[in-house]
């Protein structure tokens, strides 16, 4: 019988270079935590109100906006929302998005004095322009009347859409309509709320009106 020779021992390819698959799986899971942590620490930052300009970024415009007397100076994509820009690069987010298409009125803001859902219009379409939101509007210490009719009345109950409903209210004030509630639920029409108060949402127009 030949003699068969002793086997040597199995090396892996890893530990000849001092590093096991186990180890590296450990460096590599650890670094990845590392870097998760480090990128939610940077997202936790609160945003500033008006961004680092970044004049070097390709395809971005340069736009001014007026928010509530404010003056933002920003570089922007030039496919952002007026929308988007209100509430994610000067971080005023009071209005609020909801279908994102135009249809519930959540988004709508003043520009010009004039109502408009900001989900439809680009930031760059109102370069210069007047525009207000909802922050804008009053505050805790002074409400503006058709806030603290909408307070006395229960206008609101998730209170979602209410600074859409409260806006186009406002700019209502300032519109053709007629005296009674039919005539304020046709120019308000273009603001849905999901819990179903519009006939608290009408009686808060109305005392307003009365009392203007």
């Amino acid at each position: 019988m030949s003699e068969q020779k002793p086997k040597e021992p199995r090396t892996h390819h890893a530990d000849v270079h001092g590093l096991s698959r186990r180890s590296f799986l450990t460096t590599a899971g650890t670094a990845g935590v590392i870097a998760a942590l480090d990128g939610r620490d940077l997202m936790a930052q609160s945003p500033s109100a008006d961004p680092p300009q970044i004049d070097d970024r390709v395809g971005t415009v340069q736009v001014t906006l007026r928010v509530n007397g404010k003056e933002h100076q920003l570089r922007i994509d030039p496919r952002t929302t007026l929308l988007d820009c209100l509430r994610e690069t000067i971080a005023l987010t009071g209005t609020k998005k909801g279908c994102d298409h135009g249809q519930c009125g959540a988004c709508t803001v003043h520009v010009n004095g004039r109502r408009v859902n900001s989900c439809l219009r680009l930031a760059l379409m109102h370069d210069g322009e007047e525009i207000t939101t909802i922050e804008g509007l009053g505050t805790p210490d002074a409400l503006h009347p058709m806030q603290a009719a909408f307070v006395a009345h229960d206008g609101y109950q998730c209170g979602y859409c209410t600074s859409g409903q409260i806006m186009s209210a406002v700019a209502l004030l300032k519109e053709p309509c007629g005296p009674d509630d039919p005539a304020v639920k046709e120019l308000m029409s273009g603001n849905i709320c999901r819990c179903g108060a519009y006939p608290n949402i009408v009686a808060a127009i109305q005392q307003v009106r009365r009392t203007a």
